[in-house]
């Protein structure tokens, strides 16, 4: 297990086999990766002398995070914790899970059914086996951020015996919510965040305007290869349920044109806002980590039809202004991007499978005695603050915190006051 120091920390890197399906154990096995970070003044410390912390990322389909010393959230949970940051499943350093590891399963009707072992389940499973390796049996606490949250909200359904805290940030699910009923609510939640950036942005009413209607008559290509349509520059708002996401749109619009024509440094910008290269498992399972035995069916793209206003082709007449779509997934995404196209009739399988397991047990979840607290953003753009004060008032003991203050990305940007104030919580502190 290589191990390297970075300021503030020392950090080891850790590979676990883990049964692909754990359904049939003895079956084919996949590595987990996760990397342990311990402040530098606990190093000398033997393992079961101080408390683990898993960390779940957001997602699906993201690798853990990167980190840099003791930076954001982390430095608060060194203190009382050493820390384990994941790869899930398919992300990472972890067996990676892309069109170009895909491809050797054959068909897409295989494909699919490799991907339904990638959602909170399995994720689950794997903690679990990774925890028992670890503590020798010990129960650890677990950070879960965003979907990282719906994932521990699983851990609280289907293994709370592992849990000795749970912790969760903008991630408390509906437990009964379809990827319908998500995105009925989401999609008025966006169109808030947009007149919120319209509002702060005047001007940027016209130059949206003015970047879809070249769009619209024009081809223009992403450095990739892929067309930047209007859809495609809609898809940009995916950002605006961040702290910073708003100005960063801005920036991004204000430096749109070299002249009278779309700037490469606009192409190559957008093209990283809108690649899937660094996580295809997001696009593929984003909607498959909402169902629960029934299918999605393109529900982003279904539920849009509703809601008229993010209909392009009404403002580029002028008469109302562009609005920025935020973390949908649609099927032209699988005919653009170059790292998705491979993989377009697996999603359409994964779009129609209508056999997901359950993924909460509401009725474990009625009698958790896991010490839990979690932070639920008033404005969340991404996870929609009504389903998470409901989830919470149904999972017993668990202490909410609903908070205006920050946005889906309070943990990062809070230099680890969220943290310490869950942790506050489930000590009894606050």
């Amino acid at each position: 297990m290589p191990s390297f120091r970075q300021p503030g920390t020392v950090l080891t890197d850790h590979h676990f086999e883990v049964p692909f399906n754990h359904a049939d154990p003895e079956g084919p096995q996949i590595t987990v990766f996760a990397r342990e970070v311990v402040a530098i003044e606990n190093a000398a410390r033997k393992v079961g002398d101080l408390p683990w912390l898993c960390f779940l990322n957001g997602g699906p389909g993201r690798a853990g995070p990167r980190p840099a010393g003791r930076d954001n959230w982390l430095d608060r949970a060194l203190r009382d914790y050493r820390v384990l940051l994941l790869d899930q499943r398919g992300t990472g350093r972890s067996t990676p899970a892309n069109r170009l590891t895909l491809a050797r399963l054959g068909n897409p009707e295989a494909q699919a059914e490799y991907l339904t072992q990638f959602r909170a389940d399995s994720i689950v499973a794997d903690a679990e086996l990774i925890r028992r390796r670890l503590t020798g049996g010990a129960p650890w606490s677990v950070l879960g951020q965003s979907f990282g949250g719906f994932c521990t909200v699983t851990y609280l359904s289907l293994a709370p015996d592992g849990l000795a805290q749970a912790f969760i940030t903008g991630g408390l699910p509906g437990l009964s919510a379809s990827a319908d009923d998500v995105y009925l609510t989401t999609y008025p939640l966006v169109a808030a965040k947009n007149a919120a950036h319209y509002m702060r942005y005047p001007g940027d009413v016209e130059l949206a305007r003015r970047i879809a209607a070249y769009l619209a008559r024009k081809e223009v290509l992403l450095p990739s290869g892929a067309p930047l349509t209007v859809e495609a520059f809609q898809a940009l708002g995916q950002c605006l349920g961040t702290t910073t996401g708003s100005h960063e749109l801005h920036y991004l619009l204000d430096e749109a044109f070299d002249g009278d024509e779309i700037s490469d440094d606009f192409r190559y910008r957008a093209q990283s806002m809108l690649t899937f290269s660094s996580g295809p498992l997001y696009a593929l399972l984003h909607e498959a980590c909402y169902a629960q035995q029934a299918p999605t069916r393109w529900a982003a793209q279904r539920i849009r039809e509703r809601f008229g206003a993010f209909n392009a082709e009404a403002a580029l007449d002028g008469s109302d202004p562009v609005l920025f779509t935020g973390e949908m997934i649609y099927p032209w995404m699988f005919r653009t991007d170059p790292v998705l196209r491979p993989l377009a009739e697996a999603a359409e399988i994964l779009a129609r499978h209508d056999s997901w397991p359950r993924l909460y047990d509401q009725a474990r979840l009625s009698v958790n005695d896991v010490p839990a607290a979690a932070a639920v953003y008033y404005d969340d753009m991404y996870v929609p603050q009504h389903y998470s004060v409901d989830t919470a008032g149904r999972i017993r003991g668990l202490k909410r915190w609903v908070t205006s203050e920050y946005e889906h990305d309070g943990l990062r940007v809070s230099g680890g006051a969220v943290l310490d104030r869950l942790i506050g919580m489930v000590r009894g502190i606050i």
